[in-house]
């Protein structure tokens, strides 16, 4: 055993350093409070994002079958054409907002 000082050991914290420990949480708590309605309307803006092709669909199926009917229903095939388009237009919107999200540094990290 050496008589020389851990030097990977940290230097006692000083007045300052605990009140910038303090602030820091304090805005950590604020941002995770934030994060709860930004959550809430990232969830609005996924529903959203299905529900309008999902009836844009439906509505240009029922043009369709009023002004140039046929043997098969527009609307239907319409309908289900917007709902795919539009789960995958959320599923790339959410996949892109989750890259973003793991991208973004840590408080211990900058």
């Amino acid at each position: 055993m050496s008589d020389e000082p851990n030097k990977t050991s940290k230097p006692p914290p000083t007045f300052a350093g605990e009140i910038g420990a303090k602030a820091a949480r304090k805005i950590k708590a604020r941002k995770s409070t934030q994060g709860v309605w930004l959550g809430l309307g990232m969830m609005g803006l996924v529903g959203w994002s299905v529900v309008v092709p999902t009836l844009l669909g439906a509505a240009l199926g029922i043009w369709l079958d009023k002004h140039h009917p046929g043997k098969h229903a527009w609307t239907l095939a319409l309908l289900v054409a917007g709902l795919a388009v539009g789960c995958l237009n959320a599923w790339f919107w959410v996949a892109k907002e989750e890259k973003a999200m793991r991208d973004e540094p840590e408080d211990g990290d900058e």
